[in-house]
């Protein structure tokens, strides 16, 4: 086996391992695959956390306490070496945690009926250990589910989302190693084309910079706050120069893993930007404060362009950043 097998066949056995677990019995699941240190970055209002017992104990007992009879969903699996200077050999899991939301969760009311809970998913493998693992789950998508979504409406579509339109990003078995360079190269060239428009004298139209990189029927599943949207010219109204022009005073911050296998690529950071509400944006005004924002981008390639895009922003804590504890009006409404 290669290492990128291994690390398939590690991840691969810690979901199986996770599927069979309960609130009581998941400390004991992760343990069989996470390594001692392992360093576990989650979404407000996880955040952090070190070991597997803290893991456990923040996330995955309280969410199997809460989603009864939980399925894992997986539409992309895909892996590869991480390209930045981290370095490491990852794997990333995306599709949507299924289950029955039977008790209240995190302030969200209980439904008793199945919701969708979409994630995302890096790991790092190391010596048949996982020693590294993101973990996006969309809680903003979770409430819409639940009646209580506490934004105004988003400019683009709210649905549960699918996955790829080929149906084959599941990618078990070895890829040709030059697919998968085709992809990274293209996923570099799209954000190299990204900096250029945002700094060149005379930039390139919304259009044309698209155009350089995407299908024109290209699809963007946005996470729940902005939504989903299709082709590039909705893309452009409904997600890029809202977010282009409400939001000012950018600092890239790179990013921790990027990486690429078959037609399918990615990456996350944390956080990946940093901005400034300049606002108005998700009804938020202008603030005066800078926030974070945590995001993963996974995308499929069609030959020499990009054809879908899945992203994961950790909304709860840029909100929380600017001032808006979405949680605790929660918890206030609830009481």
């Amino acid at each position: 086996m290669t290492d990128l097998s291994r690390a398939k066949a590690c991840v691969q056995a810690h979901h199986a391992a996770l599927a069979h677990a309960s609130a009581d019995t998941v400390a004991q699941a992760l343990d069989d695959h996470l390594a001692p240190d392992v360093l576990w970055r989650g979404m407000h209002p996880f955040h952090e956390q070190t070991g597997p017992a803290a893991v456990a104990d923040t996330f995955w007992s309280p969410l199997l306490c809460s989603l009864t009879r939980v399925q894992r969903r997986e539409d992309i699996f895909f892996g590869g070496d991480n390209t930045l200077d981290a370095g490491g050999t990852w794997v990333a899991s995306m599709g949507h945690l299924m289950g029955l939301f039977d008790a209240p969760y995190l302030g969200i009311p209980a439904t008793g009926k199945i919701v969708m809970l979409r994630y995302a998913e890096f790991s790092r493998v190391t010596d048949g250990r996982i020693t590294e693992q993101a973990m996006f789950v969309d809680l903003l998508h979770l409430m819409a589910q639940a009646g209580c979504y506490p934004l105004p409406d988003m400019t683009a579509a709210q649905l549960v989302q699918p996955g790829p339109m080929t149906h084959d990003g599941l990618l078990r078995d070895p890829q040709d190693p030059g697919e998968g360079a085709a992809t990274l190269a293209l996923i570099n060239r799209m954000i190299h084309s990204i900096d250029h428009a945002n700094t060149a004298d005379r930039p390139p139209t919304p259009q044309e910079e698209l155009a350089q990189n995407w299908h024109d029927d290209m699809v963007w599943w946005g996470p729940t706050g902005i939504g989903a949207t299709y082709t590039i010219d909705r893309y452009i109204t409904q997600h890029q120069q809202p977010f282009r022009q409400q939001l000012g005073h950018r600092t890239f911050n790179g990013h921790i893993c990027r990486m690429a296998e078959g037609a399918y690529g990615g990456f996350f950071g944390w956080p990946n930007l940093t901005m400034e509400c300049t606002g108005p944006y998700l009804g938020l005004p202008p603030s005066g404060r800078k926030a974070d924002m945590r995001v993963v981008d996974i995308y499929r390639r069609d030959g020499d362009r990009l054809a879908e895009n899945w992203i994961f922003i950790d909304m709860l804590h840029f909100l929380n950043m600017q001032g808006l504890d979405v949680l605790a009006q929660l918890s206030v409404r609830g009481r």
